[in-house]
């Protein structure tokens, strides 16, 4: 047994450049589950930085100046987000508190329809389980309840953890762009050997795969929740904006994501129109609006810079989401991708052999 693991370790880590990526990656898994939350800013504006950066590169290849480049970009980019705070998010609040208001009516109607399936498919559903189903239904109500009562009693706290965020994320968002190059050089010159061929073949491979993929996820969820806006507004649903950010939210997670944000569309607007023509062409628009971002959007944007087997994004999407939540989901298929690009440059025994004979 002792033979057999000293003999993987030769085969794995007998290369040095290999040992630092495993130690480097060790202590970026750690810094993140145990400071995750402390970091929490950090984070924020290392990826808000990434994001912009693609636009900061395109700005100063029409002759602007770096500084002045960063300045525009962080000007427009905190500009659209605090319009999206003034004008969009209290729509989207109000609409959640009259969806909210109007959840028990709702429940009301759909346990009227329920009783009612007894009668019509006597041979398919008993009066039991449907009275199971309306027990789970008020189960998970009362639930819901209880997370809201106790976010209103947090709210204090929540408020002030924002207004933190709203300062120190700016401030590091626009050091990071400006200074990006400065701060990577820094820590390749004092903590990073020098010799890293394994690092850059790494780094080069995901470097382009995940700004591929962060900022063609970015577009794709703005495409997709303004088209959906758009058609729910135009067939007059309910809750439009909030169902529209549903819908845009719902591409981070893949095929998982479409299919359980179907839920609430359907259930609006069957509770607004039952089964009408409003309700077929409502669904009709929604399915048509899934199919082009499934085939048209997603093919455009990210092209084959992601190459993951479907099955391996659905695991990659309950490991990382399980770890960390919302933000493991988002960055599930970037962190899946470097994964593989690790496997994939990963010295093995036959190439250490004959790096070594023919240095």
């Amino acid at each position: 047994m002792f033979s057999v693991l000293k003999d993987w370790i030769d085969r794995h880590f007998s290369n040095e450049e290999a040992l630092v990526l495993f130690f480097q990656l060790l202590l970026a898994l750690l810094v993140v589950l145990f400071m995750g939350h402390i970091l929490a800013p950090l984070f924020a504006s290392v990826i808000l930085a990434f994001l912009l950066q693609g636009i900061v590169a395109w700005v100063e290849r029409r002759g602007i100046p770096h500084t002045l480049a960063v300045i525009s970009v962080f000007v427009i980019a905190v500009g659209v987000f605090f319009g999206f705070v003034v004008f969009l998010l209290p729509i989207i609040w109000g609409q959640l508190n009259n969806l909210l208001k109007e959840l028990p009516r709702m429940l009301n109607d759909g346990q009227t329809s329920l009783m009612l399936l007894p009668e019509r498919y006597p041979d398919l559903v008993s009066a039991e389980q449907v009275r199971n189903w309306i027990s789970q239904a008020t189960g998970e109500v009362g639930r819901l309840g209880q997370f809201l009562v106790s976010f209103s009693l947090s709210s204090i706290a929540n408020v002030m953890t924002i207004l933190v965020y709203s300062i120190l994320v700016p401030i590091l968002m626009f050091f990071f762009m400006k200074d990006g190059k400065l701060i990577t050089g820094w820590w390749a010159k004092n903590f990073l050997p020098r010799k890293r061929k394994l690092l850059a073949q790494v780094s080069v491979e995901m470097d382009a795969q995940i700004s591929n993929y962060v900022r063609g996820k970015v577009i794709e969820i703005l495409i997709v929740g303004a088209v959906s806006y758009v058609a729910f507004a135009l067939l007059d649903l309910n809750y439009a904006a909030l169902l529209a950010l549903l819908v845009g939210l719902s591409v981070v997670i893949p095929y998982i994501g479409a299919a359980v944000v179907t839920i609430p569309v359907a259930l609006i607007a069957y509770f607004q129109w039952e089964w009408s023509n409003s309700f077929i062409y409502l669904m009709v628009a929604y399915g048509i609006i899934q199919a082009l971002d499934g085939n048209v959007l997603v093919p455009l944007l990210f092209s084959e810079a992601v190459n993951l087997h479907p099955v391996a994004i659905i695991i990659a999407v309950l490991v990382f989401g399980g770890f960390w939540g919302l933000w493991g989901v988002f960055f599930a298929i970037p962190l899946a991708t470097l994964c593989k690009a690790v496997l994939h440059a990963w010295p093995r025994e036959q190439e250490i052999i004959t790096t070594n004979h023919s240095g």
